[in-house]
């Protein structure tokens, strides 16, 4: 992605590129977005207690869901929802021109997350960890995580979020949290 759509951008000109600056926001976007969505997917299909029967049931050219597969849709679908809603809620509001400036701006959030979950998935398949103990920590890191994402939404220097403070509550409260909470209980209940 840096050589080609970055126009061989080294790591510290992609985090400091500045929006009127950037091209290929979209591609990056995209890109980004599907690496984050298969490493998550790697790293959560291991504590994914099973694939609920209706899911497991449907075949296709005889082949079923794993809990990779499962958790690879449940991740996919999740993203495409909130993106979508993420999409209806600035236009819904007149704030169209921020979408891209928001999304130009999640991407680099995404980028560095992406970074650490690939750490994340070589320390767990390849040393020697006990998946149990584990568990509680990747708990604590992604609501870390959450929360930083937030504050970083919330104070990013490019002004993201709506300017009224109703709006970005509802933002906060609609495309941040409700749909974590129904991907939570999409995959482990």
């Amino acid at each position: 992605m840096m050589n080609v759509i970055e126009r061989e951008a080294n790591l510290r000109d992609f985090m400091l590129q500045k929006y009127f600056d950037a091209s290929n926001n979209l591609p990056s976007w995209v890109i980004t977005s599907c690496v984050t969505a298969v490493t998550l997917a790697v790293l959560i299909s291991q504590y994914i207690p099973v694939v609920p029967k209706y899911i497991a049931d449907l075949q296709i050219a005889g082949y079923q869901l794993n809990k990779f597969g499962y958790s690879l849709i449940a991740i996919t679908f999740f993203y495409l929802t909130k993106s979508t809603l993420g999409f209806l809620f600035y236009q819904s509001i007149g704030d169209g021109k921020k979408w891209t400036i928001f999304y130009f701006t999640a991407t680099k959030f995404y980028f560095i997350l992406s970074f650490l979950l690939i750490i994340l998935c070589v320390t767990h398949y390849y040393f020697p960890v006990d998946r149990s103990k584990i568990f509680l920590y990747y708990l604590f890191f992604f609501s870390f995580v959450f929360i930083f994402k937030v504050f970083f939404y919330l104070f990013h220097r490019n002004n993201i979020l709506p300017e009224k403070w109703y709006y970005k509550f509802l933002y906060i409260c609609t495309l941040q949290i409700a749909p974590l909470l129904l991907l939570w209980k999409l995959l482990f209940f």
